[in-house]
């Protein structure tokens, strides 16, 4: 089976590419891309860089260059409410779109494709690698409030995750008419709300930029212990997010 992965950054690509053997570079337009196999599968992982945009145009490239039968996207989120830890695995059970304010819900993920994911994870959950959840998927294009965020939020939402590109590459794989999921791994919890915003470390095209973020620290000192967690929250994430992913490969 041929299968396409799409996730934004190095820090949310390195752990998986680490894992998995016979490795090969196989750049598809201007994006960095690898592929490799897994369980007898043709897998082509390509990297987007942050924000729906550039998900959008990578998941596009992806699908015209290598074809893929699925599409799977991942990467890390933050939780809106209680219950979910950091580190804990979230698979896909709807979709929103969150846009000034406005709640819009998309097209779900494959059904089929998302249980047989699951029950790959269920069955390595109980090594107490990571906990496993279902949960809603909210695509924004910037830091959000969380405790706004919440507010606005259904009641019967149980584990609302923000990240920012799920939602556009899941438009992307239903335009192809191909099966779609997204897993994702909770980077910062409930309680962590963010002080700096996106477009302080980002330019305009949402690549981070050094010199920005050096003089965003300059500005904002306060933050710089908020970093250090962020990065040791993200290794955590990132390890077991490729373990989720490594799994449910090989099972598909």
């Amino acid at each position: 089976m041929r299968i396409g992965l799409v996730a934004a950054m190095p820090e949310e690509c390195g752990p998986l590419l680490r894992r998995v053997s016979g490795c090969r570079k196989a750049g598809i337009g201007r994006f960095r891309a690898w592929s490799f196999t897994v369980g007898g599968n043709e897998i082509r992982l390509i990297r987007s860089g942050m924000g729906a945009a550039h998900a959008a145009e990578a998941a596009a490239a992806l699908l015209s260059a290598h074809n893929p039968q699925l599409l799977l996207s991942f990467g890390f989120g933050g939780a809106v409410r209680q219950g979910l830890a950091t580190g804990d695995i979230v698979l896909a059970s709807r979709l929103f779109r969150l846009d000034a304010g406005e709640l819009t819900q998309l097209e779900g993920p494959d059904r089929e494709l998302t249980a047989r994911a699951e029950k790959a994870l269920e069955s390595h959950k109980a090594s107490g690698a990571f906990q496993l959840h279902r949960g809603e998927f909210i695509t924004t294009d910037r830091i959000e409030n969380k405790r706004e965020l919440a507010g606005l939020l259904d009641r019967g939402m149980e584990n609302p995750l923000l990240e920012m590109e799920t939602g556009t590459v899941a438009l992307i794989a239903s335009a192809a008419r191909i099966p779609f999921a997204s897993i994702r791994a909770v980077s910062d919890c409930a309680d962590e709300e963010l002080g700096f915003s996106i477009s302080e470390f980002t330019d305009r095209e949402m690549n981070v930029s050094i010199p920005r973020v050096l003089a965003t620290l300059a500005r904002k000192p306060r933050i710089l212990p908020q970093l250090l967690r962020l990065s040791r929250n993200s290794r955590l994430a990132g390890k077991n997010l490729a373990t989720g992913i490594y799994i449910v490969l090989g099972a598909l």
